[in-house]
């Protein structure tokens, strides 16, 4: 069971990085956009209701699901400072399972997310 801390840092990581990439690689896919990305996306045949519903949400949560991995793993030592200014070591906090309690079926995706999701196979 996460600690309190760590679901802080779970519902941050949720509503201001998944969530918000999402919002923003949605952007590319308006008829109006002009960024190079969706002038990319757009000659590569890739455009709203096409796969880009699965892989929006897919390509962010991979790249979540192996930073939360990293850290579970001890490759990558990832510190958050709560609201009273301690730091909480996610790598032992997290005991080796944020990664899992980010994508499991009733995982925080679910619980933290107002974007679509899908589900996307450990690696």
């Amino acid at each position: 069971m996460p600690s309190k801390e760590v679901e802080r840092f779970a519902s941050i990581l949720i509503k201001e990085v998944r969530d918000a990439a999402i919002r923003n690689l949605d952007l590319n896919l308006r008829p109006d956009a002009r960024s190079a990305t969706a002038r990319r996306w757009r000659a590569g045949g890739i455009e709203k209701g096409s796969q880009s519903d699965l892989l929006i949400p897919e390509s962010v949560d991979a790249a979540l699901y192996f930073l939360l991995k990293a850290v579970d793993e001890g490759v990558l030592h990832l510190k958050m400072v709560d609201s009273g200014g301690r730091d909480v070591d996610l790598t032992r906090e997290g005991l080796s399972e944020l990664a899992g309690w980010y994508i499991g079926p009733e995982g925080w995706r679910k619980e933290y997310s107002a974007e679509r999701q899908t589900d996307i196979e450990e690696g």
